[in-house]
């Protein structure tokens, strides 16, 4: 058997329509018959990543830089609260690549190159942060009849802006980055203590479901800290779900499922794009009727249940499939991605 198996590689596995040599090793052990009792031999000692210094202190960098940006945004007034805001983006943006290059949350791919999917999920991902800072402020001018100016950046100005959010969003980097911590030993410990595929998807299952009731903790005190500190709304049904989102689809990501999280996070962002352009173009000759969902929807229950609905309905599409693929045992064994 050993001999057969000799050489296989995931090219020779995507052959026989299966992802890698992991997953064929999953229906060859289903497959093969067996009778009487296991042998009783010593399980394989799996890698369990460890905690190391440098993921764990860079996933804290994008909070401290949204949070020092926010209290400069809430320090200054009219271009230099400007200039303060696009500086803080680029930092943290820049902060947050570095803290998504290491540790749980890293794409497990070996070496790192550029993917076709990359452009679309980071588009996916702006658009969904950009509206939860901006979307519900926006989406109430254009439903009474404007924008008429630009946003400030003041939570009070012509276009509200939901900083509270934004930046609970940023600052559950870190929580999450320990989650997918807390999944990642788990499952491995599961994979070497585990007798079949049975027993680790039963045990990988409450882990993962677990790990992700953890997350939605934490985020929804740092929602409410965050809006006691800055005196706004914290926004926690739309922010929950988006937050939901967001980690479900980078643990996919990380575990080397990234079809599912692109199109899901599209859809999210597209239904947000049409809540916006339907009461535009009811503004229309003849066309009052294209603004009568969203009017419906705001009317009964106001502008926050447009985020919420299109970000929790993908976060419970991506929670099922993550359901799926995350409790096998291929999705975890180790590949040498840094962790």
């Amino acid at each position: 058997m050993q001999q057969c198996l000799d050489g296989i590689t995931d090219r020779t596995a995507a052959r026989f329509r299966h992802r890698d040599v992991f997953s064929l090793a999953e229906e060859l052990y289903a497959r093969v018959p067996r009778t009487g009792e296991p042998r009783a031999e010593p399980k394989p000692a799996l890698p369990v990543p460890r905690i190391r210094a440098a993921w764990a202190l860079s996933s804290l960098l994008p909070g401290i830089a949204a949070a020092a940006t926010t209290a400069g945004t809430r320090a200054t007034h009219g271009q230099p609260r400007l200039l303060v805001a696009a500086a803080g983006i680029v930092v943290i943006a820049l902060a947050t690549r570095a803290a998504l290059r290491t540790g749980p949350l890293a794409v497990r791919n070996g070496p790192r190159r550029p993917r076709p999917w990359q452009g679309s999920l980071l588009a996916w991902t702006l658009w969904l942060l950009g509206y939860a800072l901006f979307g519900d402020g926006l989406l109430h001018d254009v439903l009474t009849g404007g924008p008429d100016t630009l946003p400030d950046g003041a939570p009070g100005g012509e276009w509200p802006t939901a900083t509270a959010p934004a930046l609970a969003l940023i600052l559950a980097l870190a929580p999450a980055a320990w989650c997918a911590h807390l999944l990642a030993a788990g499952a491995r410990r599961g994979l070497a203590g585990s007798r079949g595929l049975g027993d680790f998807t039963a045990a990988a299952r409450p882990l993962l479901l677990g790990t992700f009731a953890l997350f939605l903790g934490a985020l929804a005190a740092l929602l409410l800290a965050c809006g006691k500190v800055l005196g706004e709304p914290a926004a926690l049904p739309q922010a929950l779900t988006l937050g939901a989102l967001l980690l479900l689809a980078r643990l996919l990501i990380a575990h080397r499922h990234r079809r599912a999280p692109a199109l899901v996070l599209g859809a999210a962002a597209v239904t947000e794009a049409v809540a916006l352009a339907l009461p535009l173009a009811g503004r229309l000759p003849h066309c009052h009727l294209l603004a009568l969902p969203v009017r419906t929807l705001t009317d009964t229950l106001g502008e926050p249940a447009v985020p919420a609905l299109a970000c929790g309905t993908a976060a419970l599409a991506l929670l099922l499939h993550a359901g799926r693929t995350l409790t096998r045992a291929s999705a975890h064994a180790p590949t040498g991605a840094p962790e």
